[in-house]
């Protein structure tokens, strides 16, 4: 009990509310101390548990799977760039999405390639990270109430991150090419 003016009052029993923003793509959250996080990207311990629940999603659902589950990989790996994450992850993700955006590569062949790429690149180089990867993170994604809303939600994400990343498309493609020619 706390004393007020004379009154005893009731200390309140509750934790104040305490937020975590993600390092990577700038989500607030609600700290969750039981959220377990490796640290390979750069992002919050509450933004990866959203993360595992959108993969959780595309791993039950072999239509969403198939259909964008690479490119939701690549657009959370390059939203998250930064911290330990290191430039081969980038130079990876950043070739992953321009074989969806530049090369027509379906997303269930673009793995293959990507495997092609890390057997092959001996110095993988720095991609400075952008300012902003756009206003969708994850967390958007998760909301989606439909296949078909998931779906489009997981397009427009990957058009935002791929749009901020434009300074270095010329050079993500000259590397692909490069390497896979």
């Amino acid at each position: 009990m706390a004393k007020q003016k004379g009154l005893l009052v009731p200390k309140s029993t509750k934790t104040p509310y305490k937020e975590r923003q993600c390092p990577g793509c700038r989500l607030r959250m609600p700290a969750n101390t039981a959220a377990a996080y490796d640290g390979y990207y750069h992002c919050s311990p509450e933004c990866w548990s959203i993360y595992s629940e959108v993969l959780g999603t595309q791993f039950s659902n072999a239509i969403i799977f198939g259909q964008i589950h690479q490119m939701t990989v690549d657009a959370y790996a390059l939203q998250h760039a930064g911290g330990s994450h290191k430039n081969k992850s980038i130079t990876i993700h950043l070739a992953g999405l321009h074989a969806a955006y530049n090369l027509g590569i379906p997303q269930t062949q673009i793995p293959r390639l990507l495997q092609r790429l890390a057997n092959h690149i001996q110095h993988w180089p720095y991609y400075v990270p952008p300012q902003s990867t756009g206003p969708l993170t994850a967390f958007d994604i998760a909301l989606a109430s439909t296949m078909e809303e998931h779906i489009l939600r997981v397009k427009k994400w990957a058009d935002f991150v791929w749009d901020a990343w434009s300074d270095h498309h010329t050079k993500i493609a000259s590397l692909v090419s490069s390497h896979l020619h």
